[in-house]
């Protein structure tokens, strides 16, 4: 499988440039699993990032955070109370013209190596339980994500958190 990957870099939306327009959109398509994001939001998402990557132009994205960032998600801080060191996949998004092309799990191959070569052991996430998100529940099991908690928000949303502990073998279940 050949896919454009690029770095997401606070330059490229600076403005009202095509990528970030196409970001947003796709982010905003989600809202309900990934949380709505305005053009100040998702530019400092980028700058606080561990990880910032996405595949084409913008058929799919991933952005990871690790334990120091600076963010408020209450998912993160859950991490962070519980955990000293961790990467934290914030949001990860393919559009639908895109899917079963393997972009997500490529994505997170590239996630793991970094994560990896900078010493982590752990990738956390949280998955919607309700509203239900059964697609990123079954991407995040195939790629060997366990469960490690729960939470209802103040959102009225209830999420899994999950864990994934970084071996050289996950690796191998990122190829497409």
């Amino acid at each position: 499988m050949s896919a454009l990957i690029s770095l997401i870099t606070s330059a490229d939306l600076e403005g009202t440039s095509a990528l970030q327009s196409a970001l947003l959109a796709l982010n905003n398509e989600h809202a309900l699993e990934l949380s709505w994001a305005d053009s100040a939001r998702l530019r400092h998402l980028v700058a606080a990032a561990f990880f910032a990557e996405r595949a084409g132009f913008a058929d799919a994205f991933l952005i990871a955070f690790d334990q120091d960032a600076d963010y408020d998600s209450p998912n993160f801080l859950w991490f962070r109370s519980r955990y000293s060191r961790f990467v934290y996949v914030d949001r990860v998004v393919t559009a639908p013209q895109a899917r079963g092309r393997g972009l997500a799990r490529l994505l997170y191959g590239r996630l793991i190596d970094r994560a990896t070569e900078t010493g982590h052991v752990r990738i956390v996430c949280e998955v919607n339980s309700n509203p239900p998100n059964p697609g990123s529940e079954a991407l995040h099991r195939s790629l060997g994500f366990s469960p490690v908690g729960e939470a209802l928000l103040s959102t009225g949303k209830t999420v899994k958190y999950l864990e994934l502990r970084i071996r050289r073998e996950n690796r191998d279940h990122m190829q497409p």
